[in-house]
């Protein structure tokens, strides 16, 4: 059985029932039904036309559904005749899908869970064991998404940023459990990339790509976290970042500036420079500011003051950093990183403990609480 190919056709079969008039809830257990068919019937009798038969079988099922509850009769009424079997529709009712998953109802876990779900194939176990999760949570977050978007209809434009969004939130959880969520990430990109034209899709992609090709490099073999300075460039995956660079650049060149795009720039800019020495900061910093007007975030603000550190000194980074709230994510650790920078190593010390305490994760924690001990031992 082509477990790869069941999962491409999922999200397909499914947006073909939700267009015909079936609620998400029911429609997602009816094609759920038919995949568990699928893996039954297709080893001895293969079908000719793989989406065609999973749509034919999964209407049935919805219609079984349907008609043995008894409390949705008048709906059934309504119901259009079977289609006759015969080749699936090329249209492709996908993209759809993707911004149902991104309801503004839904928190952003529920949006990415149903998303895992619903476009990208992953059975509940798959996505639990990602988030490290007890698969009944996870199931009951999925239920109640599903519930959450029954009901609502295809008739207005989907908002492509809130997509975007979730998509990249996904990529930001990064490989946990049996399931790659970068990797998972980068694949559904690619798919709602070749759905639709936008540049800001091939923005996200591209800085997907550009993250991804220094995941190699990124921790030591112990595990510990290892900063963007001191990886080793030449495990860096350079046809990865000549595809998001390739990517990135016919998207600027639609001269439609987006976050995504500016984010894209500033990791291509890292991406180019072959020693940390080399970095343009003085560009990384333009983009930043390109950034910051099309965000006003203080988390980019933040990241621009690091740039400006190094492109005008550690004293001009310290001056930015000034203007900022210190209740920011990593406030501290950038100005333990900046002072020590200034050659105050005591304070940078302190700031570096001060930071670990805070760091959202246990890596994090761990490597902060290491400069802090490095910089002690150079001050005995």
């Amino acid at each position: 059985m082509d477990e790869v190919l069941l999962r491409s056709l999922t999200p397909g079969v499914l947006a073909v029932l939700v267009r015909r008039g079936a609620d998400f809830a029911a429609a997602e257990d009816a094609v759920q039904d038919a995949l568990v068919e699928a893996v039954r019937v297709w080893p001895s009798e293969a079908p000719r036309d793989p989406k065609g038969w999973l749509v034919t079988v999964a209407w049935r099922r919805f219609l079984d559904a349907t008609r043995a509850d008894a409390s949705r009769r008048r709906r059934e009424d309504r119901l259009d005749e079977e289609p006759a079997p015969g080749p699936a529709p090329t249209v492709d009712d996908t993209l759809q899908l993707y911004f149902l998953c991104a309801h503004p109802s839904l928190t952003p876990s529920s949006a990415v869970a149903l998303t895992l779900r619903a476009v990208g194939g992953l059975t509940t176990r798959q996505i639990a064991r990602a988030y490290l999760v007890p698969e009944a949570t996870m199931a009951q977050r999925i239920s109640r998404a599903k519930r959450t978007v029954s009901g609502v209809r295809f008739d207005r434009p989907g908002d492509v940023s809130t997509v975007l969004r979730v998509l990249y939130l996904v990529f930001n959880e990064g490989y946990s459990g049996d399931v790659d969520l970068a990797a998972e990430a980068i694949r559904l990109t690619r798919q709602l990339a070749a759905a639709i034209d936008h540049p800001e899709v091939a923005g996200l992609l591209a800085l997907m790509l550009l993250h991804h090709a220094r995941r190699a490099s990124r921790t030591a073999p112990d595990g510990s976290l290892v900063p963007l300075a001191e990886q080793d460039r030449g495990r860096w995956d350079t046809g990865m970042i000549a595809e998001g660079v390739g990517i990135l650049q016919a998207a600027l060149a639609r001269d439609r500036l987006g976050e995504f795009q500016a984010q894209a720039a500033v990791a291509a800019l890292h991406a180019d420079a072959p020693t940390a020495e080399e970095t343009d900061w003085v560009q990384i910093v333009e983009w930043y500011d390109e950034l910051a007007g099309l965000t006003d975030s203080p988390v980019v603000r933040l990241n621009r003051a690091v740039a400006v550190g190094e492109a005008d000194g550690p004293r001009a980074g310290l001056a930015e950093l000034a203007a900022l709230s210190d209740a920011l994510p990593r406030h501290t650790a950038v100005a333990a990183y900046l002072h020590e920078r200034d050659g105050d190593l005591p304070t940078a010390a302190r700031l570096y403990a001060e930071a670990a305490h805070k760091a959202p994760t246990l890596a994090e924690r761990d490597h902060l609480t290491r400069q802090a001990a490095r910089l002690n031992a150079d001050l005995r």
